[in-house]
């Protein structure tokens, strides 16, 4: 049993962590961090959430192409539902917790990100998640069309600033302006991140804010989290 963590937050999280690497294991992992401080969040209900997102997307959809599917996925997430960072209380736990970015529509760039990549799932599209420095990004698998094949492309997608499109250069300008990082180590700013990562980021981002605000038994509480995912 847990020390610090509350003990449904810390069975919920430590159940998916055999399927961790699906979507629905990342997902469910993500929302159990947010029973530490609402451990009466319905998971259920969050899944719901995203299944009514992914159908109103279809409903407005007449292609198949990935590109329709795109176009009318970042209408309805992002000028629609009005999903998007929030820049006003960057700082706030809860932009951590998916019940709550679920609720409010705002959220960090992972949890925002997070959303995005289940909602496309549910559309039949693949996204990764991209782990730059400073800024968690989306990487959205499209079908370009040739002469005699398909051929894969990946778009980045900053659903942080409304869904934003960038391309390699955006990203790399866009990590050297937040971290002043050197460019010549883009290479490794563009990594898919394993879920595990992802959940361990996610976590990182709470223990800073914790420490910060000198909540000490939150702080132990991510900790013991993180702790299931050696």
């Amino acid at each position: 049993m847990p020390a610090y963590c509350h003990p449904a937050a810390f069975a919920a999280f430590a159940e998916e962590m055999p399927r961790v690497e699906t979507t629905s294991g990342l997902f469910r992992a993500a929302f159990a961090i947010a029973r530490h401080e609402n451990p009466t969040a319905d998971v259920e209900a969050g899944e719901a959430i995203i299944v009514e997102l992914a159908e109103t997307v279809r409903r407005r959809v007449r292609s198949e192409s990935p590109q329709a599917k795109l176009a009318h996925l970042h209408d309805v997430l992002f000028d629609v539902v009005g999903f998007v960072g929030n820049v006003k209380d960057y700082y706030n736990p809860a932009n951590s917790y998916l019940p709550n970015v679920l609720r409010t529509r705002r959220g960090l760039p992972i949890t925002l990100v997070l959303v995005y990549k289940c909602v496309a799932q549910e559309l039949g599209l693949t996204v990764l998640g991209i782990n730059c420095p400073g800024h968690f990004l989306a990487a959205v698998e499209c079908l370009e069309s040739g002469p005699s094949s398909m051929a894969a492309e990946w778009m980045y997608v900053d659903p942080f600033y409304g869904g934003g499109l960038l391309d390699r250069d955006d990203v790399c300008r866009r990590v050297v302006e937040t971290t002043g990082a050197a460019a010549g180590l883009s290479s490794q700013w563009f990594l898919p991140a394993t879920h595990r990562q992802w959940l361990s980021r996610m976590l990182n981002n709470l223990q800073a804010v914790f420490a910060h605000a000198g909540r000490e038994r939150d702080l132990y509480a991510m900790q013991e989290l993180q702790g299931l995912l050696a």
